[in-house]
């Protein structure tokens, strides 16, 4: 009677380790290779998704749209600024504020008012360089901004440093004797409307077209009414 000889089994190639055969579907080095994979996508997903979350909420709940009383217009001249305090983003405290720069419309440097938009000039604090926070210099009649030397006019249209474009303007519109502020918007050195753009942003030129709106910066309203 003949014995049958026992046959060890081979090593697949592309195994390269011990306990992985001839036949198998899932080798040991893939299925650890699949686990540490699968666990590193859900450790990054726990730290990006609520960091995500915050980023893009005011885009989806369009906070940027929403109209906040600033004062009655009695309270605020043609030939200086006052500042005001204002919510940017609502349901943060403090970090969701910031300050405009507000004034009634001087038909000597502003001209004829454009719209109903216009009766009121509200600027924003925030330089069109990189972000930092401005202030008005009323001996001067000028915004400055103490982090990279830039100097904005009267109106916040940019006359030295390194600021690519004017500053911000807000919506704002007269009810009730109240002044209401609204959406954010850019400006070019013409000062013509734009939907707002990031910091560093130009837009004049051929500096429209390569910065574009985007979703980080909610789009202008098509009717700007509270």
């Amino acid at each position: 009677m003949t014995q049958r000889r026992r046959r060890h089994p081979k090593h697949t190639l592309e195994a390269g380790m011990p306990g992985a055969f001839e036949g198998e579907t899932v080798t040991r080095r893939r299925f650890m290779n699949a686990s540490a994979n699968t666990a590193g996508a859900i450790a990054a997903a726990a730290f990006t998704l609520p960091a995500l979350g915050f980023a893009l909420a005011p885009v989806f709940h369009g906070a940027g749209d929403s109209w906040q009383k600033i004062g009655p217009l009695s309270q605020f001249s043609e030939t200086d600024y006052a500042p005001v305090v204002i919510t940017i983003q609502p349901g943060i405290g403090e970090a969701g504020r910031s300050i405009a720069y507000v004034r009634k419309h001087n038909l000597t440097v502003d001209g004829p008012v454009k719209d109903r938009y216009d009766h009121v000039i509200a600027i924003s604090s925030r330089c069109a360089h990189v972000g930092c926070p401005v202030r008005y210099v009323a001996a001067a009649q000028s915004f400055i901004c103490p982090c990279h030397a830039g100097v904005y006019d009267f109106r916040g249209i940019r006359v030295a440093g390194p600021p690519p474009r004017p500053l911000d303007r807000f919506y704002t519109l007269v009810s009730g004797g109240n002044v209401l502020l609204g959406p954010r918007f850019s400006v070019n050195n013409e000062l013509r409307r734009f939907s707002p753009r990031d910091p560093g942003e130009p837009l004049d030129g051929i500096g429209q077209f390569l910065y574009p709106a985007r979703f980080s910066t909610a789009p202008a309203p098509t009717s700007a009414k509270p």
